[in-house]
């Protein structure tokens, strides 16, 4: 199957499952069996996805918990393959599925933003040439010289996400990271967001938060039990996941969304 030269991201007929055992250690399994007991049981976290992104679209993945978004996004980063069909993608991608996961703790802030900004794929250069919008952004004062094993979960957040946003990427891949630090940051992360979406890049956006997807996404996909049950309008996406408008206020509040 061919694809045209703007397509960005393509998901077909993946499909992933996940192996949950009841008991951690030999004895334990070996008492259940003797019991006749269940010891494990699979289950797919995705089944039989298909969709395709163009480059440029910003993209609202919504659904319950445990429907298979962050599965979804992990396949699509690259960090997990499928057990079968495929997912292609087109140029380099920056996220925020675990905001600071190549954080090393004993290592300063400055040192981090290096280390993190190479797990991306920057270069030296390029992350020196970044490195003054970074550390504005990420506002975090005499503590970037000290070590992040000591930084509170907001600090941490805010180092990681400064990194993320300023990777020149083709993909940009957040994962509900905004629920974490104070509303003005939240704010100025979506303003952020905006403004990577508007340059072109591509946005892969997992969110609970109704306003927050109606301001930053044009197309919606809805995940049901690993299936994929929506794919299309936002507004019409927002109504097929069937959020409390409540629910829905709170969570835009949450996320310092602007509705």
């Amino acid at each position: 199957m061919s694809y045209s030269p703007s397509t960005s991201i393509v998901v077909e007929n993946a499909t992933k499952s996940f192996t949950l055992r009841y008991h951690r250690t030999f004895k334990q399994v070996s008492v259940a069996k003797l019991r006749g007991q269940q010891v494990s049981d699979t289950f797919k976290a995705l089944d039989d996805v298909s969709f395709t992104v163009e480059q440029g679209e910003s993209i609202g993945l919504m659904g319950l918990n445990g429907s298979g978004k962050s599965t979804l996004l992990k396949l699509v980063n690259g960090i997990m393959k499928p057990d079968s069909g495929r997912v292609l993608t087109r140029g380099r991608i920056a996220g925020l599925i675990a905001t600071g996961a190549g954080f090393h703790p004993q290592l300063t802030g400055r040192e981090n933003v290096y280390l993190n900004a190479a797990v991306f794929g920057m270069s030296e250069r390029e992350t020196n040439r970044k490195l003054d919008e970074i550390i504005d952004f990420a506002n975090i004062g005499k503590h970037l010289d000290s070590p992040v094993g000591n930084y509170s979960s907001g600090m941490f957040a805010r180092l990681g996400f400064a990194v993320a946003i300023n990777v020149d990427c083709d993909i940009f891949l957040a994962d509900e990271a905004l629920a974490v630090g104070d509303k003005p940051f939240k704010r100025k992360c979506m303003e952020k967001m905006e403004e990577v979406r508007d340059s072109g890049v591509t946005v892969f956006y997992v969110s609970h938060a109704a306003g927050s997807v109606r301001r930053m996404c044009n197309r919606v996909l809805v995940l049901e039990e690993g299936r994929l049950g929506f794919d299309g309008d936002v507004d019409e996406g927002i109504k097929y996941v069937k959020y409390d408008s409540d629910d829905e206020d709170k969570d835009d509040d949450e996320l310092g969304a602007d509705i």
